[in-house]
């Protein structure tokens, strides 16, 4: 399958679960994850998804306007960096955002 479908089928997923429910993202991480935000730290699934449910803003809509993929590390794993805007709820402009996302497996699509 091509690297660059399989980044934007997860980015569209992840984003589409991020805005409409983001406990659904718990399974997208594992343990040995890390979210760095803002300049702190959070690892492990459960405690990633309590850090973005915590988030100051509870309606959002990611509008995704980059995904771009690199291959990472010889398991087939990715390397995608994400850019686009958020539009929070009652807001007029949209907030400019960029994530990176790894895989290092071609199987698991974790983060």
């Amino acid at each position: 399958m091509d690297p660059d479908q399989v980044a934007k089928a997860f980015v569209e997923h992840y984003y589409s679960t991020f805005d409409a429910n983001r406990a659904g993202l718990a399974n997208l991480y594992q343990d040995g994850s890390m979210l760095t935000f803002e300049g702190q730290k959070t690892q492990g699934s459960q405690n990633i998804v309590a850090k973005l449910i915590a988030l100051p803003f509870q309606q959002c809509k990611h509008l995704i306007t980059t995904v771009d993929c690199q291959p990472s590390g010889p398991a087939g794993g990715m390397l995608v960096f994400v850019s686009g805007n958020l539009q929070l709820a009652g807001e007029q402009h949209a907030l400019k955002f960029s994530q990176i996302l790894l895989s290092t497996t071609a199987v698991s699509c974790y983060l």
